[in-house]
């Protein structure tokens, strides 16, 4: 995971945290409740941080089980086939004795 790609996320909880403090300073000039709302807005901030973060994780998950269960698939195809093959050509023998069998 690179910070590149949560860039964009960050920037905007940056934005999000300064205009939080502009406002609340520009409408009551109390420092305490700016601190309290800018630090509100940066937990915001960080719970979506947090939230993307999980959902890139359950992402790479899903796409990784994903690619084991078409490989497990393949797998189980193949052993399939050979088996299939193998029946067939084990019929094909009892099928050429038996009319050997007939014949004599």
């Amino acid at each position: 995971m690179e910070i590149r790609e949560y860039l964009p996320d960050i920037i905007l909880t940056a934005i999000m945290v300064v205009s939080t403090l502009v406002l609340i300073l520009r409408f009551w000039q109390d420092l305490t409740i700016a601190v309290a709302a800018a630090l509100m807005m940066l937990s915001i901030g960080g719970l979506f941080l947090s939230l993307e973060v999980k959902m890139r994780r359950l992402e790479q998950s899903v796409i990784t089980r994903e690619r084991m269960l078409r490989t497990n698939l393949e797998e189980i195809s193949n052993r399939m086939v050979e088996k299939y093959d193998m029946a067939i050509t084990h019929l094909d023998e009892h099928v050429a004795e038996l009319t050997r069998r007939a014949y004599k």
